[in-house]
């Protein structure tokens, strides 16, 4: 009889953010597989959990997921848990879970705390249809095509970003949002969280100092795609198409 695989959400930053069914589920697995042992065991330790701990991140090789398939099949339960959050999202987990449906094994979703959503309820943006995009491509091409899906998104966007690219992405995001408001999401549920609301532009002219993972929430467009490029003036077309530039 297969085992079953628990996807279970973590903290993502205050440690009182985890729910008592995810407790109690990581006592009773076999094996805890984690994206960084180190940091999965500050957790654990505070829980006074001790369990066999597995690494699995963006780097491990297929020999691996060989190792977690094959306790799963021979009756084993495991918990897939990420650094912070819920795991799989923009999280290498999410080729385990399709593994082990393809297999017939059971995946169990154990629900908590999710960063972006946090971001998007304490945003003031709409929440009623939005699109996660996770971390944009760092390859020019891709990158260009996704920039263009949030300029002429008629939703909600919302982006993760590293500290060290949030200026970047900025002013990648200045020309294709224009008006559109945008608040940054920084060090969600720890003592220094902090939201910071304005433009793109607006955002750029704070000159704040980096800190922490961001959530980026981009408000929807509310025109008309051929009536703004109508609007625009030649400069406006030119800026518009000069950062959209397929390289």
């Amino acid at each position: 009889m297969y085992g079953k695989l628990y996807l279970v959400a973590t903290p993502i930053g205050n440690l009182e953010d985890i729910t008592l069914r995810a407790i109690r589920i990581l006592k009773e697995v076999d094996t805890i597989v984690a994206e960084d042992t180190r940091q999965s065991l500050k957790l654990l330790n505070h829980l006074e959990i001790q369990k066999n701990l597995i690494s699995y991140h963006r780097h491990s090789k297929e020999e691996k997921q060989k190792e977690i398939l094959k306790m799963l099949t021979g009756g084993k339960n495991i918990a897939l848990i990420s650094d912070a959050g819920t795991p799989v999202i923009s999280d290498p987990g999410e080729e385990i879970v399709k593994l082990a449906l393809e297999i017939g094994i059971e995946v169990v979703p154990i629900p908590g705390a999710c960063a972006l959503i946090s971001a998007l309820i304490a945003s003031g943006i709409d929440a009623k249809e939005f699109c996660f995009l996770g971390f944009l491509p760092l390859a020019k091409k891709l990158r260009a095509k996704k920039l263009r899906e949030i300029g002429e998104a008629k939703n909600t966007v919302i982006l993760y970003e590293a500290p060290h690219k949030i200026i970047a992405t900025l002013k990648d995001l200045e020309e294709i949002t224009c008006e559109r408001r945008i608040v940054l999401a920084r060090e969600l549920t720890k003592i220094h969280e902090e939201f910071v609301f304005g433009t793109a532009k607006e955002l750029l002219d704070k000159n704040f100092e980096p800190r922490g993972e961001y959530v980026i929430i981009i408000e929807k467009g509310n025109f008309d795609k051929e009536e703004s490029f109508i609007n625009m003036s030649i400069e406006e077309h030119y800026m518009y198409y000069e950062n959209l530039r397929i390289y």
